[in-house]
């Protein structure tokens, strides 16, 4: 049994997605960032960096959205989210984990700079590397986290929000979300 501890609206829902997405069997488990739950002694005694996601896998922690991701792809082949050049795949993930994830604390200015070269990076493809993949995932949780809270505006990048619409479309997103909404959103800034 996998067991998945989340905040709703985190990064974790990029892992949250994908757990839908394989039609895996886990205990959900979310957490208060309100409640300061990541910094309790039950919670740092499973990721004692005090942040969410955490998969526990036969009593092993498995962090990072990345790693995460990477973990249900490969376990779970038969679903496909991981048929692609994987170079490009780690490319895609490390970029999005660095540069993207990383350019909502440095201004506006800068945000929309790391936007644009997303979009152009993106090149108007269906999905980031030729078919759906787990880089489409994690893509999509920035990009819906971040055009609601401070940019990027949908309308300016054309490819990301055509990209952003064929992810609502997904089974595994609106599941998410609608499980997520309903424990109730605590953003971090």
């Amino acid at each position: 049994m996998l067991t998945f501890y989340f905040a709703p609206g985190s990064s974790s829902m990029a892992p949250h997605i994908a757990l839908h997405e394989v039609e895996a069997e886990f205990e959900s488990r979310p957490v208060s960032f309100a409640r300061r739950e990541t910094r309790e002694p039950w919670f740092l005694a499973i990721n004692p960096e005090g942040k969410v996601p955490v998969l526990v896998v036969d009593g092993r922690s498995v962090t990072e959205v990345a790693a995460i991701l990477w973990y249900l792809a490969k376990r779970y082949p038969e679903k496909g989210l991981l048929e692609v050049d994987e170079c490009a795949a780690i490319s895609w993930m490390s970029f999005l984990a660095a540069t993207v994830h990383g350019a909502r604390k440095c201004g506006e200015a800068a945000v929309h700079s790391v936007w644009t070269l997303t979009e152009q990076r993106l090149d108007g493809a269906e999905w980031a590397l030729g078919r759906y993949s787990i880089v489409d995932i994690h893509l999509f949780r920035l990009f819906w986290r971040f055009s609601g809270a401070r940019g990027p505006d949908r309308h300016a990048f054309p490819g990301l929000s055509a990209h952003y619409s064929r992810m609502m479309a997904r089974e595994a997103v609106r599941r998410t979300i609608a499980a997520e909404a309903a424990i109730g959103y605590e953003l971090p800034a």
